[in-house]
């Protein structure tokens, strides 16, 4: 007979004599006994099924509900998702981009207004497309051609110097301590240290060491773009790591006249005839000693 059986049957007086004298042998007896003891003074209120049962009605639960497997899978996906679209736009706006013109290329591309920009070899510009058209400013490093959208101020910024525009077309460059500024359409406002100028269409300016010089241009666009570097009182170390960057190449210069300044155009698409012309200028001799490396040594 299972216990709990054999308790219920106790706490009823429906034991045999013979079943109530093996249940008092029970070594938990005693136990039991205390515990009927006590519970007989205890008194329990009739109980009122009705008002049992009305009282559950009131206070049922809803029944919870199931989300299929198949629906929370689906949840976690589009979080997923809509995650990747917040990462993807917080990437394309407050990220800054960067462009870059490896040594022997040039690499053209258009900023978020519709301004085009054209960097020479060697060169990277940063920016933010975040706000930009309330906002176009920008970081140059090398040497960049703009034509740039009418709208609100438009702002290079180098190492050396910045420049201001508000629709035009101009170049900039900054290479090492040398500042160059080009104007081909419209003004450009140039910062240079505590000097501010401003450029019409067909003049440049130049910062060097110190220095200011000015010169006018004919052309209508920068000579680079065309496959020419132009050079304007330039000394040789500045003209041959031009044309290391055009060309990808190293040169190893090997002369005592080094102050010498060359003005003339070079192509970046012909290295011999370059050479030849760097050559016949300084009275020197080029031999190619690999496929990317040239030393010039004098006659």
């Amino acid at each position: 007979m299972k216990k709990n059986d054999l308790l219920a049957r106790w706490l009823n007086d429906d034991l045999s004599e013979k079943e109530l004298s093996e249940f008092k042998a029970r070594p938990d007896f005693e136990k039991y006994q205390k515990i009927k003891n006590y519970t007989a003074h205890l008194e329990v209120d009739d109980l009122d099924e009705n008002a049992m049962l009305s009282n559950i009605l009131q206070h049922k639960k809803a029944t919870p509900k199931v989300i299929p497997l198949y629906k929370k899978w689906m949840f976690r996906v589009a979080a997923i998702f809509v995650l990747a679209l917040g990462i993807t736009f917080v990437m394309k706006n407050f990220v800054p981009y960067t462009e870059t013109a490896s040594f022997g290329e040039k690499t053209t591309f258009s900023l978020p207004d519709n301004s085009e920009v054209v960097l020479n070899s060697g060169s990277e510009i940063h920016y933010k497309k975040w706000n930009w058209d309330s906002n176009r400013r920008l970081e140059l490093e090398g040497e960049a051609y703009f034509r740039v959208s009418k709208g609100r101020r438009f702002e290079v910024e180098t190492n050396l110097g910045k420049v201001s525009v508000l629709g035009t077309q101009f170049n900039v460059k900054a290479r090492k301590n040398r500042f160059d500024v080009m104007c081909y359409e419209g003004r450009v406002k140039v910062n240079y240290g505590n000097t501010k100028i401003i450029l019409t269409c067909g003049q440049s300016v130049t910062f060097e060491n110190g220095k200011q010089f000015r010169t006018a241009i004919k052309s209508s666009k920068p000579g680079w773009i065309d496959n020419q570097i132009c050079f304007n009182k330039e000394n040789i170390k500045s003209l041959l790591d031009e044309v290391q960057r055009q060309y990808n190449i190293t040169i190893e210069l090997n002369a005592k006249d080094t102050t010498s300044l060359f003005t003339g155009k070079l192509p970046t698409k012909d290295l011999n005839v370059a050479l030849q012309i760097i050559s016949t200028t300084y009275h020197l001799k080029a031999k190619k000693v690999s496929k990317n490396k040239i030393i010039f040594d004098e006659k």
